[in-house]
This record gives structure tokens, C-alpha cells and sequence, in this order.
């Protein structure tokens, strides 16, 4: 299968290193889709990654982001109903733009999801890969869905991506990079994952990060980069995804949170 020569886009750093400031020490600024998500691995090793859309449940508000954010092992494979997770509940450090900190916790994963109901379809263990973040109650007001650059997201794609259909992303760590462009190679493990071409693509530490559709629909979140020589990405199918985590997450029924702004191409 393809993507097996794939590799999940999580970078892991040294926990130590990200320990500075306290949760909450300053309002900051907007919460918005890419900002860095810090899950801690072990006690020495934290897992960098992307926020990729805002979502809304039951009076919660929440960031997605990949599941294998939050696997709690330094060497993890592609299979979600088979490698160490972390547990719901668990702290997640969310880090601003200007670099302020505050605190979040661990409310869904689909691979601790999967393992718990004994998933054992071969195509949803590769390719469900889906977490979500769920805010403190102070820092719901802080956030904005709108995604930088882009706008939008104006809804969520249901119906896939077709071969050369463009893509976009925000992924700031890139700096100049951060906003992405690029077309969808189609559709993989029957509808649950889409394999996409940016240029640059998604590198380790971009793992999480929203992708919008050609009328700014949010379709997916970054889960893999191919190692077949193509430079093309794995991309899990949020509409999918989430329709997972609402028949069995145990969390309510959550919804994407459109973005405050129209979605805009650049120029």
C-alpha cells in the first residue's frame, strides 16, 4: 500500500526546551489555525505540530490537529489501532504567534478511539488520523477560525478532491512558505485520505495543519509525507474523520467553525 512508504510529520524536541513561561501569563493574541501544539511524548520529549481548524461542541471550543500528535512513543509507525497513544486528558501546550503560551488538553483521539472499539479495517487504521485539542474556557474567546492568509474555512468538503484540483494550506513554520499551493493526486484509502503536491510540501513539524479546497472548503489535515521519491503528502479526510469522532469520540457531536473572513486567493 502507499503509504507504507510514508512517515508521520510530528516533529519530536526536547521537552526541556520548551518549558519557559507560564500557561496563561498573557492574553496574547488570536488563537487561530496554525499555531504550534506542543503534546508531551515522555518526560523528556515533547511532539511539535499544527493546529489545523477550530471546532465547536456542547460548549466547548476545540483545535484539530493529527492523532499522531499525540502517540506516546519517540519511533511511531502509520497504524493508529496499533501504536501507543496518549491518554484523553493529557495537557497540550498551545503557543502563539508572538510566542505566548497557554494550556489546552487532549479531548479526542481517533487512534486511542480505534484501539478502544477494536478498529480493525487496514484502510481507517492507516488513514484516521484526527485529534482534538479542547480549549480553556478563558481562551474560547480568543479564538478566531479564520485561517491566515486564505480565509475561509467556508464549510466542510464532503465530497473529496478530484486529480488536479488545487489545495492550499497554512503552515507557518515555512516563514515565506507558510502559505502553500499546490493539486490534489486524488483520493486514497477509499475516500478516508487524499495524497496532495505543494511546493514545498509539509516537513516534520507541519504534521496537523488544515488543507482548504478551490472554494475554501476545509477537506483535510496533514498526517504523512510520501518517501516514494514524489514529495507528495498524505492528507486525512476531515469530513471522514470527523464523522468518526462524533459516532464514537464519547465527546458530543462537534462541529467545524467556518472562518470570520471570506476565503481570498493570492495575488
Amino acid at each position: 500500500m502507499a503509504l507504507r512508504r510514508a512517515v508521520v510529520l510530528c516533529a519530536l524536541v526536547v521537552a526541556a526546551a520548551l518549558a519557559a513561561g507560564p500557561a496563561h501569563a498573557d492574553p496574547g493574541p488570536a488563537i487561530t489555525p496554525g499555531v504550534l501544539l506542543l503534546s508531551p511524548v515522555d518526560g523528556q520529549v515533547t511532539s511539535s505540530c499544527r493546529a489545523g481548524f477550530v471546532f465547536a461542541g456542547h460548549g466547548a471550543t476545540y483545535l484539530g490537529y493529527a492523532a499522531h500528535c499525540a502517540g506516546a512513543s519517540e519511533s511511531m509507525g502509520l497504524s493508529g489501532c496499533a501504536e501507543p497513544t496518549l491518554p484523553v486528558g493529557t495537557g497540550v501546550t498551545i503557543v502563539g504567534n508572538d510566542g505566548s503560551r497557554t494550556s489546552g488538553r487532549l479531548a479526542y483521539t481517533s487512534w486511542g478511539t480505534m484501539q478502544r472499539r477494536g478498529e480493525s479495517d487496514p484502510a481507517r487504521c492507516l488513514h484516521n488520523d484526527f485529534a482534538l485539542v479542547e480549549l480553556d474556557p478563558a481562551d474560547a474567546a480568543r479564538a478566531d477560525p479564520t485561517v491566515p492568509v486564505f480565509g475561509g474555512p467556508t464549510g466542510l468538503d464532503t465530497d473529496g478532491t478530484d486529480p488536479g484540483e488545487p489545495v492550499y494550506s497554512h503552515q507557518p513554520r515555512g516563514g515565506a512558505n507558510a502559505a502553500k499551493e499546490g493539486r490534489s493526486l486524488g483520493s486514497t484509502g477509499r475516500g478516508l485520505a487524499h495524497r496532495v503536491e505543494t511546493r514545498p510540501p509539509g516537513r516534520s513539524g507541519d504534521s496537523g495543519s488544515g488543507y482548504l479546497d478551490g472554494r475554501g472548503r476545509a477537506f483535510g489535515v496533514l498526517s504523512t509525507l510520501y518517501t516514494d521519491g514524489s514529495g507528495a503528502n498524505g492528507v486525512t479526510d476531515l469530513a471522514r474523520a470527523l464523522a468518526y469522532a462524533n459516532a464514537h469520540g464519547g465527546i458530543g457531536h462537534v462541529v467545524l467553525v467556518p472562518g470570520r473572513e471570506p476565503f481570498r486567493l493570492r495575488d
